[in-house]
Formats: C-alpha cells, structure tokens, sequence
C-alpha cells in the first residue's frame, strides 16, 4: 500500500520533531513526536512547535525517544509486505530512513519498502493543509493532492 509522508524537522538538516504517514485507503494512520534536546530553530519554534499536538486524540502522546520512535513505526507498519512510502521533499524520505537506524550497523526490522518522491513544483502541502506544519495534516494534503490531482 502507499503512505504518504511527511516530517517535521529542528532545522535544515536538523533533528526530526515529527513524522506521520497517512495510508492511500484512510485506514489507521501513523504520528509520532520525538523529544528534542537541542536548542529549536527560531523558525522551528514559531511556526512548527505549537502546532505538534493539533492531531486527532488517538494520536496524541508523549514525545518520544529516537529509538522508541523507531519501534513504534516498525510495529505500526510490519502488517504490509511491501509498503510504499511517497513524500515530496527529499528531506522527508531521509528523516524517515534515518529514523530507522537505531545505531551503528543496526536498524529496526520493517519489511522491504520502497521510498519514493514525487516533486511536486508549485503545490505545497503545509500551504494547503489545515494545520499548516504539522506532519500529519500535511500527510493528508499531499495524499489528497496526489490522489485528486496526479492519478
């Protein structure tokens, strides 16, 4: 099945604050916020972090560590044999694989998947989300452009 993807991150280049997938047929999606210790990007903090924890009830929770951050989103999407991941910023496809690396040559078990970007010039999700910056509903704004838009 196809995820769409999106991430919030401290910064170019910067630790991830949030990551979330949002399936192609609107089952269960996936949210997730990861502690961050390092000092947030003035930017960051103004336009992203008050807005980290405006998602559905059921997703909300505590800010988690990176590795189990990590587990939460093996355990979420082991059920799919072969997943695939759109995003339309490259940073977001390298947050989620980063993500995925819990330390030197070790990484959570997912199935195989595949990463895939989709440049989408002259669209941008968070401008048509309805919570500008927050990873999940800019998640669904690209499903929903994607969708509507390019099939």
């Amino acid at each position: 099945m196809r995820y769409f993807l999106d991430t919030e991150y401290n910064g170019f280049g910067g630790a991830l604050l949030s990551l979330a997938l949002v399936p192609e047929d609107g089952s269960e999606e996936f949210y997730v916020t990861l502690e961050c210790d390092a000092p947030l990007d003035p930017w960051v903090q103004q336009h992203v972090l008050p807005f980290l924890d405006m998602v559905p009830e059921q997703l909300k929770g505590p800010r988690l560590a990176r590795r189990a951050a990590a587990e939460a989103l093996a355990a979420w999407i082991e059920h799919d044999s072969a997943p695939d991941i759109v995003a339309d910023w490259p940073e977001d496809l390298a947050q989620i694989a980063m993500l995925l690396v819990t330390s030197p040559g070790m990484m959570v078990h997912v199935p195989p998947l595949s990463l895939h970007l989709v440049p989408l010039h002259g669209f941008s999700p968070s401008t048509n989300s309805v919570v500008p910056h927050n990873a999940l509903h800019d998640a669904r704004a690209l499903r929903d452009h994607i969708m509507n838009h390019l099939e």
